[in-house]
C-alpha cells in the first residue's frame, strides 16, 4: 500500500546518507509565466526557499492560482532507484493529487494518487485576491504579495522501491486550496529518510557567540567602520542622516552628526571609508546623466570635503537609490541595482577604474551570486576576494539573510556558491547591510524588527573567513 506525508515548516528532520537528485530538465509543463522570475525553470535544481518557505520569485507559479489541474514532467541527470519523491510547495501546500514515474520519460506508471476529502472545498473560479499578484506587477516585481499560508513539502513515500527511474510526472489540483501557489523544487530519493536539504553554511560560524545590540535607542543601518569611527544611518528630521560612533575600550559609543555629510534631501549613508577617502551615497540622480548618486569625499584635518561624483557610462537603476562599495585600493566599484538586464530583482555589478580615474561600464557579477530575487549590501574585504552581501534568493532562515562568497578568478564574474552565515547570525527576520570590521574583528549588520532596525555586532576572528583556503 502506498502512503503520503506532508511536512510543514514547523520543524526539521536530519537527512542521513541517501541518494538524492533534484529535477535536472523540464520535459513537459502545462503553464508558465515566463521570464526570469516565477518561470517554470525555477523548478530545476535544489530548493531556493527552503526551509524558510513563503513567497519568492525563485519559485514557479502557475498562470492562475485556482485553475485546477496542472501537470509537470521533469527528468533527472541519472536513472536511480526511487522510494521517495518530495515536492517543495512554498505556498498553500497540499495540492499534489497524483504521481507517476518513468524509466524513459515517455511511458509513465502511476504510483500514488490522492482522493480529495469530501470536506475539502474545491474552488471553481479565481478570486480577486488570488489574481492580484499577476495583474499588479511592475517591472517584473510583484507589488502585492499574496497571503502566505501553509508552506510545506509533499513527501510521497512508496511502499516498494522502483528501479532505474529517470523521470517523474506530478499532477496538481490547485483548486483544492485558496490563495497563491508556488513550487520550488522536485526531488527523488532511494530512501524513506525524509529529504531535508539545509542551507549551505560555514561550520566554523557555529562556534561564535550570540550577537549583541550596539545601541537600541534608535534604528541604525548601513554600518561602515574606519579605524575607531563607525558610520551609521538613521531616519531623523524627515530624511536619512549619518551619525558616528566612536570605539571606547570594548564598545561603540554614540558621538556626533556630521553636518557636511547630511546635505542630501532624502538619503545620506556611508558605504566605504579608508584613511584617505569616503564613499557616500544618497544624492539624487537622473537617467541619462551617468550619475549614480554616489560621491567620493576626501578626508581633511577638520572632517570631509567633496572630491568628485562617481559616474558610470549608461548607468540605469529602477530605484531612487542603490547599494555600493569600493575595494580597499579604491579601484573596484561594486553596486547593487535593478535594470532590464538583471537576473531578476536587484543584482550585484562590478565596475573597474580606468587610467584617467573614471569608472567603466557596470558588468553583472554572474549567476552564482545573482538570483531571480534580490541581492544587496555588498562589502568586499581587503583581500579583494571575500564578498559579503544580503539576499532573499538562496536557501536561508528568514526573509533576507547574510551570505559569503569567494572570487574564483580575475574576471570578477565567477564566484563560489554563496554560504549562509548561519542561524546564530541569520534569523527569521530581515538581515541586511553586513560590514566586517577587520581591525576589531567584528561583523556589524542590521536586523529589521517590528518597530525598528537594530544594529547588531558579533565577534568573528578574521581567520574564520579563510575557512575555504
Amino acid at each position: 500500500m502506498l502512503f503520503r506525508f506532508i511536512f510543514l515548516f514547523f520543524g526539521a528532520t536530519t537527512m542521513l546518507a541517501q541518494q538524492v537528485q533534484y529535477a535536472h530538465q523540464l520535459l513537459k509543463y502545462s503553464s508558465d509565466l515566463g521570464g526570469k522570475q516565477f518561470g517554470i525553470k525555477r523548478l530545476l535544481g535544489k530548493p531556493d526557499v527552503y526551509p524558510q518557505g513563503g513567497f519568492s520569485p525563485n519559485a514557479w507559479m502557475p498562470k492562475n492560482a485556482l485553475d485546477g489541474r496542472e501537470v509537470i514532467i521533469v527528468s533527472f541527470e541519472k536513472a536511480q532507484t526511487v522510494q521517495q519523491v518530495a515536492i517543495f510547495e512554498n505556498l498553500n501546500a497540499g495540492c499534489v493529487v497524483a504521481l507517476a514515474v518513468s524509466s524513459d520519460g515517455e511511458d509513465f506508471q502511476t504510483v500514488w494518487s490522492r482522493r480529495p476529502d469530501y470536506q475539502t472545498p474545491v474552488y471553481k473560479k479565481s478570486l480577486a485576491a488570488d489574481r492580484a499578484y499577476y495583474f499588479g506587477r511592475k517591472r517584473r516585481k510583484v507589488e502585492q504579495a499574496p497571503e502566505i499560508v501553509n508552506p510545506g513539502v509533499e513527501r510521497i513515500f512508496l511502499e516498494q522501491p522502483h528501479a532505474a527511474i529517470k523521470a517523474v510526472k506530478v499532477v496538481f489540483n490547485f483548486a483544492l486550496l485558496p490563495g497563491a501557489k508556488q513550487v520550488d523544487a522536485i526531488a527523488i530519493s532511494d530512501s524513506t529518510i525524509p529529504i531535508d536539504p539545509q542551507p549551505e553554511t560555514i561550520p566554523e560560524l557555529t562556534k561564535i557567540s550570540a550577537p549583541i545590540t550596539v545601541d537600541a535607542s534608535s534604528s541604525w543601518s548601513v554600518p561602515c567602520v574606519i579605524g575607531n569611527t563607525l558610520f551609521v544611518t538613521t531616519y531623523a528630521e524627515d530624511r536619512e542622516q549619518i551619525f558616528t560612533f566612536l570605539w571606547d575600550k570594548d564598545r561603540w559609543k554614540k558621538h556626533e552628526n556630521p553636518k557636511e555629510l547630511n546635505l542630501n534631501p532624502a538619503y545620506n549613508f556611508v558605504e566605504f571609508a579608508n584613511n584617505e577617502l569616503l564613499l557616500k551615497g544618497g544624492k539624487p540622480f537622473y537617467t541619462g546623466t551617468q550619475e549614480t548618486g554616489f560621491e567620493l569625499w576626501q578626508k581633511t584635518h577638520t572632517g570631509y570635503q567633496l572630491s568628485s561624483a562617481i559616474k558610470i557610462p549608461a548607468y540605469s537603476n529602477f530605484e531612487p537609490y542603490a547599494d555600493a562599495t569600493l575595494s580597499s585600493d579604491g579601484k573596484i566599484f561594486i553596486m547593487a541595482v535593478e535594470t532590464d538586464f538583471t537576473q531578476g530583482g536587484t543584482d550585484l555589478y562590478v565596475s573597474f577604474q580606468k587610467q584617467d580615474g573614471t569608472f567603466g561600464l557596470l558588468q553583472n557579477m554572474g549567476k552564482a551570486i545573482n538570483s531571480a530575487a534580490d541581492e544587496s549590501s555588498p562589502q568586499l574585504l581587503s583581500d579583494q576576494k571575500t564578498l559579503l552581501f544580503s539576499s532573499n534568493g538562496f536557501s536561508g532562515f528568514g526573509s533576507h539573510d547574510l551570505y559569503l562568497s569567494y572570487r574564483l578568478d580575475d574576471t570578477w564574474k565567477n564566484w563560489s556558491v554563496p554560504k549562509n552565515l548561519g542561524p546564530i547570525i541569520n534569523t527569521a527576520s530581515y538581515e541586511v547591510h553586513p560590514f566586517y570590521d577587520e581591525e576589531h574583528e567584528q561583523l556589524l549588520y542590521s536586523v529589521s524588527t517590528e518597530n525598528q532596525m537594530l544594529l547588531k555586532s558579533v565577534s568573528i576572528p578574521k581567520a574564520l573567513w579563510n575557512w575555504q583556503h
